[in-house]
C-alpha cells in the first residue's frame, strides 16, 4: 500500500521528478506512511502508541490524520498542509486531497460521525466536508466548499453549503490521469445574476419601444383635432 501511495504521486502532480524526490520532500507521502502504520497499531488494540503515533506525525507534516480512519489505496494528499481527517472517516482507492481540507464531524454522539470518500474522489483546497455522509465515486469539491448533503457519482460541488453544478459527462479525463482543472468551477449565482440582468435589459427595450409607441399615437391623435376645438 505504500509502495502505491508513493507511485501515485507522478501521475497526481506534474511537479514531482522521481521517486527520491517524492519519499524525501512530500509531507502528504510522509503523513499517509505514518498513518499506515499507526493505523495497524490502532487495529491490534495499541491504542497510545497509536496516538503517539499519530501526533508525532502531525508535529513532522501538519497532516493530523486519526489512526482509527480507514484509508485506501494510492491515497495522496497534495502539498500535504492543515489537513484534518476524523476517526472515522472512511477514505476509497485513488482519492486526492489538497492542501487545507477538513473531513469532520458533526456530533458528540457515538458511532459514525465523519465523513466517508468513495474511490477517485478529488477534494479541493481549503474545502470541508462535514457529518456522516457519503460523496459518491468519482465527485469532484471545489475549493473552499462545505459539504453537509450526500453528493451523487461524478458530480461535482461548489459553494457554501456546496451545490451540485457539474454532472459526470461534463468532466475531463486526461489519458487516465486525474483532472487538474479543479479551479474551472461553474458559477451558478453568477449565472443567474446575468441571467436577471439580461432580463432587466429586455424588458427596459420593451418598456422604452412601448413608451415611444404610445407618444406617436398620442401626437398623431392631436394632429387630427381641428383647430376650432383646440382653441375652445
Amino acid at each position: 500500500m505504500i509502495r502505491g501511495d508513493i507511485a501515485c504521486v507522478a501521475a497526481r502532480d506534474p511537479a514531482a521528478s522521481g521517486t527520491i524526490e517524492i519519499v524525501l520532500t512530500y509531507p502528504g507521502v510522509h503523513a499517509i506512511v505514518w498513518h499506515r502504520v499507526a493505523n495497524r497499531l490502532w487495529r491490534r488494540g495499541l491504542r497510545f502508541p497509536a496516538r503517539f503515533l499519530s501526533w508525532f506525525a502531525r508535529l513532522l507534516t501538519n497532516v493530523d490524520i486519526h489512526p482509527a480512519a480507514t484509508i485506501g489505496r494510492r491515497f495522496f494528499i497534495d502539498h500535504g498542509a492543515g489537513v484534518v481527517i476524523g476517526e472515522t472517516a472512511e477514505i476509497g482507492d485513488d482519492v486526492t486531497l489538497y492542501h487545507g481540507v477538513t473531513l469532520g464531524g458533526t456530533s458528540w454522539s457515538p458511532g459514525k460521525r465523519h465523513p466517508t470518500l468513495e474511490d477517485g474522489v478529488l477534494v479541493g483546497c481549503g474545502a470541508k466536508i462535514l457529518g456522516p455522509i457519503t460523496v459518491s465515486k468519482g465527485a469532484r469539491i471545489g475549493a473552499n466548499s462545505v459539504v453537509v448533503d450526500p453528493v451523487p457519482p461524478g458530480m461535482t460541488v461548489i459553494g457554501i453549503p456546496g451545490r451540485i453544478v457539474r454532472p459526470l459527462a461534463d468532466r475531463r479525463r486526461l489519458s487516465g490521469r486525474i483532472d487538474l482543472d479543479h479551479h474551472l468551477m461553474p458559477d451558478p449565482v453568477g449565472e443567474a445574476i446575468s441571467e436577471l440582468l439580461d432580463r432587466i435589459d429586455f424588458l427596459e427595450a420593451r418598456l422604452a419601444h412601448r413608451e415611444r409607441r404610445d407618444a406617436q399615437a398620442t401626437g398623431n391623435r392631436a394632429a387630427e383635432i381641428p383647430a376650432e376645438e383646440m382653441l375652445q
